[in-house]
């Protein structure tokens, strides 16, 4: 049997299906960098980034699309290169090691890494974490394809628990330490829903995204068209997505009807669920990894609605963690293999009982 579509055919989709989220992501970056420089009344942003901005003679021009874009670069591509190069290296010294040659793939998943990271991280930070992604998450397993969890959850989940501090502190997500602005989940789960009016977000600016917020994940709209691209090339399959959606929707629904003061995200409406944070993301192009989620169709679905439901789960009885993405697809790949088993079990019943 012959197919077109290689490991190589596969993962240039998949970049080609994440470029929409990078379009977005660097100009907003920029512009979210900017307008925290603004709003505190420096002339630049901090650091080498403002230098260069002065030498172009930007500065702190936020109503600049040229300085949002050069700004957003200058956040980014650091991240994104660093992440791709750690990755990179540690292929192919494993590769070498086992005497193969190393196959595509790393670069794309280290490159989504850099785009769930904030664009103020250390750069050491970076290149750990991308470390951690490629050696615990695919080489001990012998590769690309035998991952039992999804590389770029490894990688981000190692980084999130070791250093909670470069994602939670003040100005990490618009590079201006002093800067107050958050992600919309974040002021949510500090002061309830009466939070949103107070940071000027709407539910537009989830989903076109124009918010605080790592590179790859602000915008709904560019993942969705991302995951619309992964369904019509066949990489990612519709009941993923599908069960995804409807487990958060339903899980939201519940939350919002039963309600609960002491609770602050409890009051977030559904739609703002499906926009906000990184589900978008994570749903078009994670959760639908093909090897570490479920090869039959009814536990595809099954996986989906776990992973909904794990995700309003989190946010709303653990305020701790208001983003609970990473931990619901991590739970999800770990629980994959059992809904495999589950599925399979049930059919073989069925025949027994015809015959």
């Amino acid at each position: 049997m012959r197919d077109g579509l290689d490991l190589r055919r596969a993962y240039a989709a998949l970049a080609l299906a994440v470029l929409p989220c990078v379009l977005v992501g660097i100009p907003n970056v920029g512009w979210q960098v900017l307008s925290a420089v603004d709003v505190e009344g420096f002339d630049a942003p901090p650091g080498w980034r403002g230098a260069v901005l002065d030498v172009f003679g930007l500065g702190a021009d936020v109503d600049s699309p040229l300085a949002w874009w050069l700004c957003g670069l200058l956040h980014v591509l650091p991240v994104i290169g660093v992440a791709v190069a750690t990755g990179l290296l540690w292929q192919h010294l494993f590769a070498a090691r086992r005497g193969r040659t190393a196959g595509p793939g790393v670069a794309v998943l280290m490159a989504m890494l850099a785009l769930l990271l904030p664009p103020a991280i250390p750069l050491w930070q970076v290149a750990l974490g991308a470390s951690f992604a490629v050696v615990v998450g695919i080489e001990i397993f012998g590769g690309l394809g035998r991952h039992v969890v999804h590389p770029v959850i490894v990688g981000f989940t190692f980084l999130y628990f070791t250093y909670p501090a470069s994602f939670s502190g003040e100005g990490v997500w618009v590079g201006v330490p002093d800067a107050e602005a958050m992600p919309t989940l974040s002021a949510v789960a500090q002061d309830g829903i009466d939070a949103l009016g107070v940071i000027d977000a709407t539910w537009r600016d989830t989903l076109l995204g124009w918010e605080p917020g790592a590179p790859g994940e602000t915008s709904a709209l560019a993942c969705a068209l991302g995951a619309a691209w992964l369904l019509y090339a066949g990489l990612a399959s519709w009941r993923v997505v599908a069960g995804g959606v409807l487990g958060l929707v339903a899980a939201a629904w519940v939350a919002n009807t039963l309600g609960d003061p002491t609770r602050p995200v409890v009051g977030l409406p559904v739609s703002w669920h499906l926009t906000s944070g990184s589900f978008a993301f994570a749903l078009a192009f994670l959760a639908t990894d093909p090897v570490t989620s479920p090869l039959t169709g009814a536990a595809r679905l099954a996986y989906g609605v776990l992973v909904g439901l794990l995700v309003v789960l989190i946010r709303v009885f653990n305020p701790a963690h208001p983003e609970g993405v990473p931990l619901a697809i991590l739970l999800g790949n770990v629980l994959a293999p059992l809904l495999d088993h589950g599925v399979v079990r049930v059919h073989v019943l069925r025949r027994r009982r015809r015959g």
